[in-house]
């Protein structure tokens, strides 16, 4: 019945909607919120109006409280996070420079040092603020002297991409930090998965000068992030968010470059929520229901000619479960490009990802009715 209301809803638009076999990605809305987190984001927006600074912080205590933290605040998603933290770097409490990011033309320090082979998509956020990027190291790693050459008079933080799959051969977040004191210089840490296990989660939050999370990961609307760190620093990234421009103008100060990054109150209530029921959830059982998923895509699919599945057995770090069908397209007639594509073309699409040798499915946000169909799909699709 739910998905008829939903299919209902979407039809009015001229939209179809489909099963989301890659987990939580941008692209396909990120994620659903549990009925618990739900509920409170409906009662949130339907109590009545708040005083939005007092909901903030008092939804930010909590946060702190619970990750060990100086301080948070919700953010409009992770990259929100990662552009404010950057700010919060490049002008700490100086009004002046609040007032003119993005332009840092006329900044004694603008620029982040960061490791070259860790490029990736949402480098980008960490200069919407006005920072300059200076790669160090090289594409296959970087040394703590590597970092440390590159760290120069206009530097004002090392810029960190913390992914959990990092070798020895990069230099650490631990030893970022460690590199960020002896040059008096700051760690703004893009950390956006990482709240699994929560000993890491916890970790990493407090590693950094401020530190980005991406809150759908934990259940909260896809719109949703967190902000943490050092006081001073968070104190900095949140008067220059949505509210620290409303206030200035208030105060008749600069106004600050955050505008866009507006969040609301049910958001706001539904990060908490879901925050508070991640840190109080038997996870053992939630990671036990995922395996169950994927044992029976690897049990739907076994005997099929050309085609293998794998479980990945390492420890799980962050929100993504998957397991990879490997398909030989000598044997199957069809490349993995080939079958991606046939079951997004499908009624119901089904949208997966994978590349030359393999698709991944993501199952953290697939109900069991729905395993069914992507097991049926496929065998029909490789059959």
């Amino acid at each position: 019945m739910q998905v008829n209301k939903m299919s209902d809803i979407y039809a009015q638009f001229g939209i179809t909607p489909g099963i989301n076999a890659r987990g939580n990605q941008t692209l396909l809305g990120g994620s659903t919120p549990p009925p618990e987190v739900q509920q409170a984001m409906d009662e949130a927006t339907n109590a009545g109006f708040v005083d939005f600074e007092e909901l903030l912080r008092k939804t930010g205590e909590f946060i702190a409280d619970t990750l060990g933290t100086e301080m948070a605040f919700v953010t409009s998603g992770a990259a929100a996070a990662i552009s404010l933290g950057s700010a919060a770097a490049l002008a700490g409490d100086d009004r002046d420079k609040i007032g003119a990011i993005p332009d840092t033309s006329g900044f004694d320090r603008n620029e982040f040092v960061f490791q070259k082979g860790h490029d990736y998509t949402y480098r980008r956020c960490f200069t919407l603020s006005g920072a300059k990027l200076v790669d160090v190291g090289r594409d296959n790693g970087c040394t703590v002297e590597e970092m440390e050459a590159g760290i120069g008079p206009k530097t004002a933080a090392i810029a960190y991409f913390e992914s959990g799959h990092w070798g020895t051969e990069w230099v650490s977040l631990d030893e970022a930090r460690e590199v960020a004191d002896r040059h008096g210089i700051k760690l703004v840490v893009d950390a956006a998965g990482q709240m699994y296990p929560l000993e890491r989660f916890t970790r990493v939050a407090r590693i950094g000068d401020v530190v980005a999370f991406g809150a759908k990961y934990f259940g909260s609307p896809h719109s949703t992030g967190i902000c943490t760190g050092r006081a001073d620093m968070v104190e900095s990234a949140f008067q220059q968010n949505f509210l620290g421009f409303e206030l200035a103008g208030l105060k008749g100060l600069k106004r600050p470059f955050g505008r866009p990054y507006k969040t609301d109150r049910g958001e706001v209530v539904g990060v908490a929520v879901a925050l508070r029921r991640w840190f109080t959830m038997d996870h053992e059982e939630r990671l036990a229901i995922e395996d169950s998923k994927r044992d029976a895509i690897s049990a739907g699919l076994a005997g099929i000619p050309g085609v293998e599945t794998s479980i990945p057995s390492e420890p799980l770090i962050g929100p993504n479960v998957v397991v990879q069908v490997f398909i030989d397209s000598a044997i199957t007639g069809k490349t993995t490009h080939e079958v991606i594509d046939e079951l997004a073309a499908g009624d119901p699409p089904i949208w997966t990802r994978g590349d030359d040798k393999s698709i991944n499915i993501g199952v953290q946000v697939l109900t069991d009715e729905q395993v069914q169909t992507v097991i049926d799909r496929l065998r029909s699709a490789l059959t």
